[in-house]
């Protein structure tokens, strides 16, 4: 189901490229939890409450990035 795990930079770098707005990584994580990807321990996160999640109308462009990379099918 996922191959290997682009980096929120690559990620950035090709919504950009692509869809031309830049996501915030917070938006990357919240998509990778939605699509049940591994998720690292953030070292400014405090809980285990999403702050700042990505707007639906962002998710299409990381979604996007997520099958470009191999992360989802």
């Amino acid at each position: 189901m996922t191959g290997d795990i682009a980096t929120y930079q690559e990620i950035q770098k090709w919504v950009e490229v692509h869809r031309r707005f830049q996501p915030k990584t917070c938006w990357i994580a919240h998509c990778k939890e939605l699509q049940n990807l591994p998720l690292r321990p953030a070292a400014n996160r405090h809980g285990p409450g999403r702050v700042e999640e990505c707007p639906l109308e962002k998710r299409t462009a990381i979604f996007q990035a997520f099958r470009h990379f191999g992360m989802i099918s």
